[in-house]
């Protein structure tokens, strides 16, 4: 079982950069896969990016590439998304995920075992 939590979400102007982070407890976190998602309301999640359990490994959505870069502190039991050049339509619930088996990450959301509540990133232009 892992809980996962998230923070650092906020409101920024186009341009700007935020970083979020999810805090994991539980047992063998570098064991696990670690995922973001974005929703936005009527919509499916979506795919951000993903890192090995390592942090040897990574992989963003086209979307963001370039612009987010995912990393990790097995240590701290911690995942980031750095954020940058933020615009209006990265807008949207952040959520970091679990997935418990190997790489490479799936990108849909069913396929991974465990979520955080979500936190809210909103980028006005």
């Amino acid at each position: 079982q892992v809980q996962l939590v998230e923070s650092g979400g906020g409101s920024v102007q186009a341009g700007g950069s935020l970083r979020l982070s999810c805090a994991a407890s539980g047992r063998a976190f570098s064991s696990y896969v670690m995922g973001w998602f974005r929703q936005v309301p009527g919509k499916e999640r979506e795919f951000v990016a993903a890192i090995s359990g390592s942090g040897g490994m990574a992989y963003a959505a086209d979307s963001v590439k370039g612009r987010f870069t995912i990393s990790r502190n097995n240590l701290r039991n911690t995942v980031y998304l750095q954020m940058g050049s933020l615009k209006s339509e990265d807008t949207g619930v952040y959520y970091c995920a679990a997935y418990s088996r190997s790489w490479p990450p799936p990108r849909h959301s069913s396929e991974y075992d465990y979520w955080g509540q979500g936190t809210q990133v909103t980028v006005s232009s």
